[in-house]
């Protein structure tokens, strides 16, 4: 999510522009309406090297808006996981000719925005299906943000389309859950129900070293793992090429075994990050201007506290790695639960955040929430009454003073600029996410007819059942026949041994889990009992006949 906060619209650019003197006929929809991150910081063990097999935690779910918005982008509580390249100090890892070195700022290694795991929970502006809640999306950008991998065949949000052959990154691995392009939407309406999940590096394949003019690839999958109430369990996991190919694609021996595939994490804390945010903006007839943003609710207690993220845990090898290898490699399989004489748990802390609105920064925020380390190591917010919000809600209404936009509530809102009646533009179903009808989804392709499904965001999803091996993401690697059967077993031995209801993540200390909606849940079909998985070709709106 990095990136997106360089993307503004003309409209933004509009709005930069226009001088106090413009006339305001009514109120009028803009851009970049707010901005920040609202973040938590977590201690490191002494090791971070060894800790830096996996990170997971818990955050909270809730519908932060009451209705889907146009151009709306707030992710809840996330993590970033990186490389690990701290032992270079100067060169440069992206290359000449990738998007992330224009960004000066980011030198002289560009480590933070080489190779990145970033998926989470949130709304984003790209969604095609939005409904309310928010969802959950996997994430990862392998070559310095010239592209992103978000599902086993999409991208982010940022094209309908599939992604290249050549850039498919993620293999799905669970057989009872769909992963559509446009993410996971959850059962009814969270209200601060806690979603678990670990990206955990394990060993799918062996380390490959690389031709004299080829570079190595590492072990390293970086598998996500999700704790809900009715879903626990692994769900797909990163091709360890997906992070290696960078290397030959730029000629580079530099970066031979600087990937994810080969490196371990680097796990700092976490944050809420606001991003694209719409904003209403009117003036009084004597030049006053005055500014609106939606209404962003928190899911408070009686005392005005929101706890959003708890259990922030990093791993070592012990955890899970070690005895994962040791299974495929001939030994007994492990049950899946982390093993957890191979963690570090957290402790949290915390600072008080800042935002701005069109670059301009906001005033108040703080004197009517902050954020908090509570006593058992939770992270949140806690609210003050001070009028200019109700508890558990973001203020909403801002006057322009100078170079700074001021906190009111909306009894200080001028009735004349029409603020406090103005509605947001609603988000509308976008354009279908679609697969080829070649290459890499059709050879060797899918076993047996299509499926359909209706979400609950709203959404038709299409699916077709592949034998694990012959997923798409798979085709691009010229693969011996030997090391593909070595894959595809052992895949089979994982669906026999790792049910959907097992433990793997340990339990919340506190709070209940959220619920993933029931219709992404897939049954196999005879004879594709195990072994095989469940890829999404298509999603798109719903016909309102077939919503009836």
């Amino acid at each position: 999510m990095i990136l997106s906060v360089l993307i503004f619209s003309v409209a933004s650019v509009t709005s930069l522009q226009e001088t106090a003197e413009t006339p305001l006929q009514e109120p009028q929809q803009k851009s970049r309406g707010l901005h920040g991150y609202i973040g938590y910081s977590s201690s490191q063990p002494k090791d971070r090297a060894k800790f830096g097999m996996g990170m997971g935690f818990y955050s909270a779910a809730w519908s932060l808006i009451e209705q889907p918005l146009e151009d709306f982008q707030i992710g809840l509580a996330s993590g970033w996981i990186l490389p690990d390249n701290r032992d270079n100090k100067s060169q440069p890892l992206a290359p000449e000719g990738t998007l992330a070195r224009q960004w000066p700022e980011r030198g002289p290694t560009w480590s933070s925005v080489f190779q990145t795991v970033e998926g989470g929970l949130g709304y984003w502006r790209g969604n095609r299906f939005r409904y309310g809640p928010p969802k959950f999306s996997m994430n990862a950008t392998p070559q310095c943000y010239d592209y992103e991998v978000g599902s086993p065949g999409w991208s982010f949000f940022y094209d309908t389309e599939a992604l290249p052959d050549n850039r498919l990154g993620i293999a799905q691995l669970s057989n009872r859950l769909l992963i559509p392009p446009d993410a996971l939407p959850f059962k009814g309406e969270p209200k601060g129900d806690f979603l678990g999940y670990t990206y955990m590096a394990l060993s799918f394949t062996d380390p490959v070293s690389g031709k004299p003019n080829n570079a190595p690839t590492g072990d390293y999958a970086w598998t996500c793992f999700l704790s809900t109430e009715n879903f626990k369990g692994p769900i797909a996991y990163y091709i360890p090429e997906t992070w290696s190919k960078i290397a030959d694609i730029f000629d580079d021996p530099f970066l031979h075994n600087r990937g994810l595939d080969s490196r371990p994490g680097l796990m700092g804390g976490g944050a809420m990050e606001i991003n694209t945010v719409p904003q209403i903006v009117a003036r009084t007839e004597k030049g006053v201007r005055y500014s609106k943003i939606p209404k962003l609710s928190f899911p408070v207690n009686q005392d005005g506290q929101a706890v959003l993220v708890q259990d922030v845990i990093y791993y070592s090898k012990k955890a899970l790695y070690d005895d994962f290898l040791n299974w495929r490699r001939g030994g007994p399989a492990p049950t899946g639960q982390f093993d957890m004489d191979g963690s570090f748990q957290a402790k949290l802390g915390t600072r008080t955040p800042g935002f701005d609105q069109d670059g301009k920064p906001l005033t108040g925020i703080a004197s009517t929430f902050d954020t908090h380390v509570f006593p058992d190591n939770t992270w949140g917010l806690v609210w003050k009454n001070n009028g200019h919000a109700p508890l558990g809600q973001f203020p909403q209404y801002f006057k322009h003073v100078e170079d700074k936009r001021i906190a009111i509530g909306p009894g200080e809102v001028p009735e004349e600029t029409g603020l406090l009646q103005a509605k947001f533009r609603l988000a509308e179903p976008g354009e279908p996410f679609t697969s080829p009808k070649s290459g890499a989804w059709k050879q060797p392709g899918a076993k047996g007819e299509a499926h359909i499904v209706i979400l609950g965001d709203g959404s038709k999803v299409t699916y077709a059942w592949y034998r694990f091996i012959d997923q798409p993401s798979f085709q691009q690697y010229n693969w011996s026949q030997a090391k593909k059967k070595a894959l595809q077993e052992f895949v089979e031995k994982i669906h026999r041994a790792w049910p959907i209801d097992g433990e793997y993540m340990p339990p919340p200390t506190s709070g209940k889990l959220v619920a993933l909606d029931p219709a992404l849940f897939v049954t196999p079909p005879k004879g594709m009992e195990i072994g095989y998985v469940p890829i999404v070709t298509r999603q798109e709106a719903v016909l309102p006949q077939q919503n009836r």
